[in-house]
């Protein structure tokens, strides 16, 4: 199945598609030099297949190549940063133990 992932600035959030079609978001909200991750949703028709993942390393690897940290308030993108060195360098020093991330 063929994806792709675009940040639709507009409704502020990142939009995962499969097949052309709109198959789940996360959404987020700017703050200074960070965005803040704050809900991410897979449709049903979607779940279970992997795009979670998809969805969430493309919108962390936009949001470091535009230079912003990262504060991972959604459940689902903190496990991700979590379990990855890569994109827990990305949450801000001070962040990291208010949010419950390990320390690098």
């Amino acid at each position: 199945m063929e994806t792709r992932v675009e940040n639709n600035s507009e409704y502020k959030r990142f939009e995962l598609y499969a097949n052309n079609n709109l198959a789940g978001f996360a959404a987020y909200e700017n703050a200074d030099a960070n965005r803040a991750f704050v809900h991410t949703e897979i449709y049903p028709q979607y779940e279970g297949q992997g795009f979670a993942k998809v969805l969430i390393k493309e919108a962390l690897d936009q949001t470091k190549d535009a230079g912003l940290g990262v504060l991972p308030f959604c459940p689902f993108v903190h496990r991700f940063v979590s379990k990855d060195p890569e994109y827990l360098a990305l949450v801000p020093e001070w962040a990291r133990e208010r949010l419950g991330l390990a320390a690098q």
